[in-house]
């Protein structure tokens, strides 16, 4: 069995060594590096689709007749030009000029493609022969071929989360960690419709709903159709290339017309299942007057200073959020988490309009160490806008900020099982007892038979869970008008650490018998 992992650790250091000796800065190397990812990943989909295409070809004096890109479209797949193809560039002599050589390679993928038009980068002359023939070969691994499209995919995520604490924008990061993401997903749990993410950097919100959708039948792209909206260009081309190489596809805007402040670009208002993000927090100068003309403001204006800006952008994002849903629609983003209780009577009365729509879920702390280019803790909100009677008149706050998974110094994530035990906690919020049956049984499934455990887990989730406290919303929010009653789970990080505590009992009386 191969180990992928390893495969993608082993690929990552050969590429940064490769980088560490040349004169290449990081943002010099990340975009062409992603570049020859999304090549491979075309070049072993164009062989896989080519090989189905043969197997029924209709021949003519003896020998079938030749692929065209029509044949490629039927089957949703881009067709390779031969000298756009992966072993041509790999098996060119010495003498050619390799940069212009891939250079051309990109130009006639797309020419292929009219959503990659403009987006596949073009500075391999910048890279000496000898480092890109190198680079190359690193990616020409047999390995790859073994394990197909979908594993390059995560390959091209794993670069990205690598590349993402040494290249930055000014405007941000293009990543937003994955296990968040993944929280996010797992909480809204999109099914079909449209999908938003109108901050959406290097497209994970996008990437991840399409993992999730495709457990499921049928094809995510007949299911989903994605929407996004990035102001930074070198974000927007990630994203594209993150789509492509995922088996994606998607629209994404581009450049000041993209930005959310002041444009909503495919006019999604009021039309949205779902809408996710990570929007930049705090932002200031937001020029008040062109960003009041672009509306999606539902609750009215934040506060704008002397100067005629918003000095704090948060609750523009909140609004939009909300703004963009259709009456059964939900979403989920990352939020600064001095959102949560900010002071600003502008901020408030938008807090309470939501409070008395019913329209917050769900509100998750974070702790420090999530991102990869700041330490500060951080929310995740989640709008839903139908709830289920279960959780109507209520929202469930999880303080999960002394939960998680320590990576190392400096970064901290969500395992595989903390993301599932945060989610039985939701599930339990809505009444969804069937769905947390379920994790146990997942938990059963990895550890063997250990009832006696099982049982005493699901009864110190539930008990911890039933014996919440009520807590005022209105109280909470500032909104001293609101009379909603909600069950606040503010020390749920207790409890979800004795529940993995009990699963490593477990898990070492399975390795005891």
């Amino acid at each position: 069995m191969i180990d992928i992992r390893k495969l993608e650790t082993e690929l990552w250091e050969a590429a940064d060594d490769l980088r560490a000796n040349s004169k290449l800065t990081s943002n010099q190397y990340c975009m062409p590096v992603l570049g020859l990812i999304f090549l491979r990943y075309a070049h072993i989909r164009f062989k896989a689709v080519e090989a189905v295409i043969m197997e029924d070809r209709p021949v003519r004096g003896g020998v079938p007749l030749p692929v065209t890109a029509d044949d490629f479209r039927e089957y949703g797949a881009l067709y390779l030009p031969p000298k756009a193809r992966y072993d041509y560039l790999v098996n060119l002599p010495a003498d050619v000029n390799l940069g212009e050589a891939v250079n051309s390679a990109m130009d006639l993928v797309e020419g292929q493609s009219r959503v990659l038009s403009g987006v596949l980068p073009r500075s391999y002359t910048d890279f000496s022969d000898e480092l890109l023939s190198s680079l190359l070969r690193i990616f020409n691994n047999e390995t790859l071929e073994k394990v197909g499209g979908d594993v390059i995919g995560r390959i091209y995520e794993y670069f990205l989360s690598k590349f993402a604490p040494a290249v930055a924008s000014d405007d941000g990061v293009f990543f937003t960690p994955k296990s968040l993401v993944q929280m996010i997903v797992n909480v809204i749990e999109p099914k079909e419709g449209i999908l938003l993410d109108p901050a959406c950097g290097s497209g994970g919100m996008f990437v991840q709903t399409g993992e999730f959708v495709g457990k499921g039948k049928g094809g995510v792209s007949s299911k989903m159709t994605f929407y996004g909206q990035e102001k930074v260009d070198y974000n927007a081309k990630l994203c594209l290339m993150n789509l492509a190489v995922h088996g994606l596809s998607g629209s994404v805007a581009a450049g000041n017309e993209a930005n959310t402040f002041y444009h909503d670009v495919f006019s999604l208002a009021g039309r949205c299942d779902y809408v996710m993000a990570n929007p930049p927090f705090n932002v200031d100068k937001v020029k008040a007057e062109s960003c009041e003309a672009a509306g999606r403001l539902p609750f009215g204006m934040v506060r704008v200073n002397d100067a005629g800006e918003v000095s704090n952008a948060n609750y523009l994002w909140i609004s939009y959020f909300y703004s963009y849903l259709h009456e059964r629609g939900r979403a989920g983003f990352v939020m600064a988490s001095s959102a949560t209780d900010s002071g600003a009577k502008e901020d408030k009365a938008i807090r309470e309009s939501l409070v008395q729509a019913d329209a917050v879920d769900v509100i998750v702390a974070v702790g420090t160490n999530f991102f990869y280019t700041k330490s500060l803790p951080c929310n995740l909100w989640f709008f839903d806008r139908a709830k289920g009677e279960a959780a109507k008149g209520k929202t469930l706050f999880i303080d999960a900020r002394k939960y998680f998974h320590v990576v190392d110094r400096t970064h901290n994530d969500w395992t595989r099982w903390q993301l599932s035990n945060l989610n039985a906690v939701v599930h339990l919020y809505r009444g969804e007892t069937e769905r947390y049956a379920e994790l146990l049984l997942e938990y059963e499934e990895f550890l063997g038979s250990a009832e006696g455990s099982l049982s005493k887990m699901s009864n110190a989730l539930l008990s911890e869970f039933m014996g919440c406290g009520v807590l005022d919303e209105g109280s909470l929010f500032g909104c001293p008008d609101a009379h909603a009653s909600v069950r606040y789970a503010a020390y749920f990080s207790r409890l979800l650490k004795d529940v993995e505590e009990e699963v490593s009992s477990v898990l070492a009386e399975g390795k005891a018998l």
